[in-house]
């Protein structure tokens, strides 16, 4: 998914550097910028999804210990 993400970033940003009257060197710079920070993104969402599975792994726990009594 993440690379997903990081190519389609890359592309849009390659495919609007395309249309401006930036040189290639800023656009290029942009584009690394860009996959960066989608990086980064995909980095949260996956940390996130990471807690949320812990919180849920405790609850379901909690649920089988209280369902024990």
């Amino acid at each position: 998914m993440r690379k997903l993400i990081l190519a389609a970033v890359a592309g849009t940003a390659f495919a609007l550097a395309g249309c401006s009257e930036k040189p290639a060197e800023e656009a290029t710079e942009a584009a690394t910028e860009a996959a960066a920070d989608a990086s980064d993104a995909a980095a949260d969402a996956s940390g996130a999804a990471v807690d949320a599975s812990a919180s849920a792994s405790e609850a379901a726990a909690d649920a089988s210990e209280a369902a024990k009594m």
